[in-house]
This record gives C-alpha cells, structure tokens and sequence, in this order.
C-alpha cells in the first residue's frame, strides 16, 4: 500500500501539530490507515513519560489508553456471541445476569446508548478509582431506575458496557478480557492491545489551566468497568482494528455483522452533526462518506478512531493529554481523503454462470409508468431507475430460484416472487403489494385499474 503524497502528508502533520498546540497536549501520535496498513503516521510533542521538552516524540508503537474505543471491541465481542447463536440481540439482561443490573434492558439497547439508563455507574468516580467486581456493580444498582424511557433517544451510557462485558463474560464462561483476547485481539493479531500498560508507554497527564504544568493522572484497573474503557493500544494495532470494523476479509465477524453494527440505531434530539450511533459504533454521515469509528477519554488521555466505509481509509490519533483533541480525528481523515480521493473499485465481468430464471427477468419492468431496470451483478438482481432520482434496491437468491429476498433498499427483508401465466411465461414480478410489469399497468396483471387519462 503506497504512502501519502509529500503534500498530503505535510497537510496531515499540520492537523497533528494545530491539534498538539492549540490544545496544550503533551504528546500525541496520529495514522493514516489503507486496507489494513498503517502508511503514514507522525509524533508531535515530547512530554510522553515525564514532563520533559527534550525527550522522543512517540511513534505508531507507543502504547496510549484507549478509552471508550474498548466499547467497540466489547461490541465485537457481544456481535461474536450472536454469531454463534449464544446470544440475540434482543434478549434481555437478565436471561444472562438473572440479578441485573437493569435485567430487563435488551442487549441491542445498550450496544445503541438507548436503554435510557444512568450514564454512569453509581459510587465514586469509576475512570480515576480501583473497581469492583460483578457483584459490586449488582449491589450498587439495585433498584436503580432509568433516566429516560427506553428508546426515546441516544443517552450515552459507560455503565451499559459495563453490563454488557459481564454478559459476554457469562456466555465465554471466562473473565471479560479472557474472553476479548481469546477471540478477537489474539485471532487478529493485536498484540500491543492490552489490559494494562506495558512498555513503551505514554503516561497520563492533565494540564494546569493557568501555569501550563502537567499533573501525573492515576491509572487505575477499573475492574467490572473496564468494557467501558480500560484498554491501552498503539496506532499499529488500531490501524488492524479499524480495517476489522469496515472489511469482512480482515475482521473476525461477518459483513452481516459488520453493516448491523454500523446500521443507526438512536440519535439524539435537535443534533445537527449528522452522527448517530450503532451497535458499538458512532456513525456519521456527511458529504457523501460514511465514517464509523469512536472516540476515547480516560484520566490523562484522549483519543479517537475514524474509517470511511467505502475507501477503508482510516485515522487514528492517540494522546496523553486529558483534554484539547476536538476533531482532530476526522479533521486527519477527511484531509486525506479530500487530498487523495481513493479510487474505485476495479469492476470485473459476471464469470459465475447466470441462473436461467435470472436471465428471464433481466430488463426493464414498471411500476406503474415508472420504469426500472433489473441487472444482475453475480450475486444479485439490482433493480434502479431507467434514469433520474429514485429507489435503488437489490434482491439476493433463495433456495428456490423464483423467489428474492430484499437485500438493500426500500423492500429490504420483502419477498420478491416471479409470478408466470398459466403457459408459463413470465407474468410479473411481485414484492409486498409492489407489481412490476413488462409494460405499464400490464391488463393480464393484477393490478387495479388506472384512471383514464383526461
């Protein structure tokens, strides 16, 4: 995979050093991500493991706290378990944590922060202090109510993932962590993600608003919370791990898996960003892209994670400073992308053979006066407009070869049938109360009488 252009890689470490000063950052580290592989990074600022003026700046090995990023990689860990058929979406807590907490929140519900429960747990600030265990995290919710209704909008939530981390837990019949390493980071071969730091490591610092000193933040092991939040990582392995959020080839889930997790669920009343949230995942929508990722903040560090679904163009940027980051992530992402529009994908000709029936309805049909034409790409029947705006939509094969399931679009999960006449021949295509025809309002169909024409 080529590097940046000079100029874009001068422009990228300008995002990086606006970023480092303006927001007074002791250190920070950012990448630039393609189909997996890190091809450009660049360390700004030199106070990583003490405050010092004169020491290396970090590279795309040093270690960072990640933050809330540790939320997708519960939701992977959460998605896996669906996978298997361990687990549904909409199950509830309590099939798995009979006591709770919030036993009868269903899992899609907390992956999507709308379960409407507290945003953080109950007790002493969780990021800066030692945590307890599962029973801990019961005893201190017990009959804890909700702050909102459930599904009435994006409420984020730390304590949600905390939950959701002893249900995994539960499933694996292993520790939260145990379980992560088992079956994502080792499989992935995330090696410099881990549970604690381990060096070379950047240490965690706030700044002092008035003088500029930097104070030494704790480090704690966040115990039952640490699904929420714990996890250290480089620029390296989050380069991997934005490639498994974004590419079926190189993640451990499938794409089904991978589109439901970037699929919006909630959003939150009166934003104008254009972001929602998935399962795990912040998505947003804007000029065009869709850009999935997260963000992370603990004691001492900030960070976030950013990849654009179509290109698997991605951003990393890693600091250890407790505040100041803004929009530095997307601000690298989308400069890259502005600089270097990636380009398509190669196309290459249908070699698979083309089952009969598909090459019977290929064409165009109408839905009314409208028409649409039907094309077959190797795996699906794609029926769009003839030209100009409209419904785009595709329809995949079934067992029986005169019957489609809506894949994408308008009639998504709807039953597309090939309906013929008593001889034979094709009569129509029918999907939900969706009549399509050779020619308009086709007479030998059924389908109700147009007005005449004045």
């Amino acid at each position: 995979m080529s590097a940046l252009l000079e100029p874009t890689a001068r422009a990228a470490v300008g995002v990086l050093a606006r970023a480092q000063a303006t927001g007074r950052i002791p250190s920070l580290v950012g990448g630039v991500v393609r189909e997996g592989d890190v091809v450009w990074s660049a360390g700004r600022g030199t106070s990583v493991t003490a405050p010092s003026t004169t020491g290396a700046r970090p590279d795309a090995g040093t270690q960072y706290k990640i933050g809330s990023v540790t939320k997708t990689m519960t939701a992977v860990l959460v998605m896996l378990a669906r996978e298997r058929g361990d687990l549904a979406l909409d199950d509830t807590v309590g099939r798995f944590l009979p006591d709770g907490p919030f036993a009868d929140a269903t899992l899609r519900s907390l992956l999507s922060h709308s379960a409407g429960i507290t945003a953080e747990p109950h007790g002493t600030w969780w990021e800066r202090s030692t945590g307890g265990d599962r029973a801990a995290l019961v005893a201190a919710h017990a009959g804890a109510e909700r702050v909102l209704e459930t599904g009435s909008q994006h409420h984020y939530s730390n304590l949600g993932f905390g939950v959701l981390g002893e249900v995994a837990a539960e499933v694996a019949g292993s520790s939260w962590w145990a379980a992560l390493s088992e079956q994502v980071l080792g499989p992935l071969g995330m090696t410099r993600t881990t549970y604690q730091f381990e060096e070379p490591y950047a240490r965690g610092w706030a700044v002092d608003a008035l003088t500029g000193e930097l104070v030494a933040e704790p480090l704690p092991d966040t115990g039952a919370m640490a699904p929420a939040g714990q996890l250290w990582s480089t620029v390296t392995d989050l380069g991997t791990w934005l490639s498994a959020l974004v590419d079926p080839d190189a993640s451990v889930l499938t794409e089904e898996s991978l589109v439901a997790m970037r699929t919006p669920q909630a959003s939150t009343p009166g934003d104008r960003s254009g972001s929602s949230y998935g399962l795990g995942v912040s998505v947003t929508v804007a000029g065009g892209r869709m850009l999935v990722g997260h963000g992370g903040s603990m004691p001492g560090f900030t960070c976030g994670v950013l990849v654009d679904v179509d290109s698997r163009t991605g951003a990393v940027v890693l600091t250890n400073g407790a505040y100041g980051l803004g929009g530095a992530t997307r601000e690298l992402l989308e400069t890259v992308l502005d600089a270097e529009p990636p380009l398509p994908r190669e196309w290459s000709p249908t070699t698979a053979p083309v089952p009969e029936v598909v090459r019977e309805v290929l064409g165009t049909w109408h839905w009314g006066h409208a028409p649409s034409v039907l094309r077959w790409d190797g795996s699906h029947l794609q029926l769009a407009p003839a030209d100009g705006p409209g419904r785009a939509m595709s329809f995949a094969p079934t067992d029986d070869p005169e019957v489609f399931v809506g894949a994408t679009g308008y009639l998504t999960g709807e039953t597309l049938r090939v309906e013929r006449h008593p001889d034979g021949s094709v009569s129509h295509l029918g999907c939900a109360t969706f009549v399509y025809t050779r020619v308009p309002y086709d007479p030998r169909a059924p389908i109700p009488t147009p007005t005449e024409p004045r």
